[in-house]
Order: C-alpha cells, then sequence, then structure tokens
C-alpha cells in the first residue's frame, strides 16, 4: 500500500496539481487581471505556489516523520488561509467564474489528498504524534530517494507550467501598473505655455 501511495502522490496527484495550476493561470489571463485586482493578486499567487512548494521539496527530499507530516499539513492550513484572504480582496474586484471556482476546487483538495497519502505510507508516525511514544521531528535526508529523473522532470514541469504563467501574469501586472492603459511608457507632456 505505502509504494501505491507514493506512485499516485508521484504519478497523478503532483502532475495533475500542475496541470490545475497552469489552468488557473489561463483564468487570470483571461479575466485580465491586471485590469482589475492586479499585482495584489498575482502576489497572492506566488505566495500560494511558495506554501505548497516548500511542503512538496520537504516530500521529495526528507525522510517523511512526524516532522514532515506537520510540516505538509501546515503548509495545507496556510494555503486555505491565504485562499480564503485572497478570495476576499479578489472576487469584489473582478469576476471568478464557474470554471475558475472549479479549479480553486482541485487546487484546494489536492494538497490535502497529499497529506492523506503521506498518512497512508507513514502511517506509524501518525499514531506517534497521538502515542505516548516519543514522534520523530528530526529532519534528514531520504533513505531511498525519489529517482532523480523524477525530481528533474517534476521541477522542470512545475517551472515550465507554473513558475513561468506565474512570472508572465506578474510581468501583466507590473506593467499595467507601472504604464498603464498602453503598457508602455507615457511620453512626457509638454508644456505649451
Amino acid at each position: 500500500m505505502e509504494d501505491g501511495a507514493r506512485l499516485l502522490l508521484m504519478y497523478v496527484v503532483f502532475p495533475v496539481w500542475v496541470a490545475f495550476g497552469c489552468a488557473d493561470w489561463a483564468c487570470h489571463r483571461r479575466t485580465r487581471i491586471e485590469h482589475t485586482s492586479g499585482l495584489k493578486e498575482n502576489l497572492f499567487h506566488w505566495l500560494l505556489l511558495a506554501e505548497i512548494g516548500v511542503a512538496m521539496l520537504a516530500v521529495a527530499l526528507l525522510e517523511v516523520n512526524a516532522a514532515i507530516l506537520l510540516l505538509v499539513f501546515a503548509a495545507f492550513l496556510a494555503h486555505e488561509l491565504t485562499t480564503w484572504v485572497e478570495l476576499q480582496y479578489t472576487v469584489p474586484l473582478r469576476e471568478v467564474g464557474p470554471t475558475e471556482q472549479m479549479i480553486h476546487s482541485f487546487l484546494e483538495i489536492l494538497p490535502l489528498l497529499s497529506l492523506a497519502l503521506l498518512a497512508v505510507q507513514h502511517w506509524g508516525q501518525v499514531l506517534s504524534l497521538f502515542d505516548e511514544a516519543m514522534p520523530d521531528f528530526g529532519l534528514r535526508w531520504k533513505d531511498e530517494p525519489w529517482p532523480s529523473a523524477y525530481l528533474w522532470a517534476a521541477f522542470a514541469g512545475a517551472a515550465l507550467f507554473n513558475g513561468l504563467p506565474l512570472a508572465e501574469e506578474t510581468w501583466r501586472c507590473w506593467r499595467r501598473k507601472r504604464w498603464g492603459e498602453r503598457g508602455s511608457p507615457q511620453p512626457a507632456k509638454v508644456d505649451a505655455s
């Protein structure tokens, strides 16, 4: 069961997560957030990516124990809180349609699914959090690391389908904030007097 949970996490959950992150960016592009909620919403997106990125890197590189399970749980809670704050800011400023709402549903449930799969894989560590036995809070590299080819491909996929689109979104929002409607520097006005 542990290997099945790990394979689901690596080859189903993570790729679906990356795909839905890219789909969310496409919704932002379609609704032209640079003209509505702008750079502030974009910065929320970077924060959301960082929260999940820290948890995913920890799971990929470190032995999963009580400390890592708590880290992933904390990242999930932080991600949910950040999403709530972001939506409080965004919804009054731009339309968040049904498609984008469904995409958000996946982006919110996938971290919880990841935590559940990790809990199944490391049930003894979960039980140690509620038992008299001392949980393992040590941070150490994995004894059996994930394949390096997988790690490089996962990193490249996240960079290509999440990082680059977010950078493009940042550029659009920054350009709009800095240069206005035209998206390029405004010519200096000449005083005719």
